[in-house]
């Protein structure tokens, strides 16, 4: 299976996360150097894949701005990351059937790897896997994941009849292959979750465009 990102692989964004660390509100609306950190996610993931499609609850229009289409969760009961890896596949299934992949990623780690897509999506045809996810420093990030669209009735049972919400115990059950994404000096997967993680991300964005941090 020679897997075509662009035609193949629908984005989507994780945009659910709450920022009670950072004074409330949508975690993906919170300001970086000047921005959403939904917009950083956008710009990172938006060269990868076929389309984006954002995965949140509640009142759609906070994302108008964005121009993208919002898919709330399709089970009840705010499951956790694997309620918006169900939202994405049918989402795709009923809206863009020509893709049978979707690559998740989360809003709150804004430097993911540019290549995230081609390096997943390599590492499910050399080994012919069922799935995949990233890794970087030794740990796993499953949202950061390739999903294949033809499992999403099993993982709808697997939400809804075995009332399973952690990822690892989802994979568990097929060929998950992992792909670890170097970090010699930013670990590509750093996510903000306090005050402090977004100073330092100030920086990393400061340091990556050549310029003086913003004062948060």
């Amino acid at each position: 299976m020679a897997l075509d990102t662009h035609s193949s692989v629908l984005g989507v964004i994780l945009a659910g996360g709450q920022a009670r660390r950072l004074g409330g509100g949508d975690k993906a609306l919170q300001n970086l150097a000047g921005r959403p950190l939904l917009a950083h996610a956008i710009e990172r993931l938006a060269p990868q894949v076929s389309q984006i499609v954002i995965n949140a609850n509640g009142d759609p229009t906070r994302f108008d701005s964005f121009r993208l289409p919002v898919a709330g969760d399709t089970v009840e009961g705010f499951v956790g990351p694997l309620a918006g890896v169900l939202a994405g596949m049918d989402w795709a299934a009923e809206n863009a059937p020509e893709s049978s992949w979707i690559v998740t990623c989360a809003t709150d780690a804004p430097f993911f790897p540019t290549d995230l897509v081609v390096q997943l999506a390599a590492a499910v045809d050399a080994a012919d896997a069922d799935m995949a996810c990233a890794e970087s420093n030794g740990r796993t990030h499953p949202v950061f994941g390739l999903w294949p669209v033809r499992l999403r009735a099993e993982l709808r049972h697997a939400l809804v009849h075995e009332d399973i919400r952690k990822v690892d115990r989802w994979t568990a059950g097929y060929g998950l292959i992992t792909v670890d994404f170097p970090a010699p000096v930013v670990d590509s997967f750093f996510n903000i979750n306090r005050p402090e993680d977004l100073k330092v991300a100030t920086r990393i964005v400061a340091d990556l465009n050549g310029s003086k941090p913003d004062t948060i």
